[in-house]
């Protein structure tokens, strides 16, 4: 089990990748901008990076309106 923390909050998974714990969340991730240990990363290393004890990340989806 990994323990890390997903927008502030402490997270516990047994995903391996950011996309698969974005899957977790149920969501879309062609509208996310994702923040790995503070970096901004780009759409096509969500299935690239392992997630380890203790990273953090942020997750954001845009949200319309008017």
């Amino acid at each position: 089990m990994i323990e890390l923390k997903v927008n502030g909050q402490a997270h516990k998974t047994n995903k391996k990748t950011i996309y698969d714990l974005i899957l977790e969340y149920g969501l879309n991730t062609r509208y996310l901008a994702v923040a790995y240990n503070g970096e901004i990363i780009d759409h096509n290393q969500f299935n690239e990076i392992n997630l380890r004890n203790g990273d953090s990340l942020e997750i954001v989806q845009p949200v319309g309106g008017g």
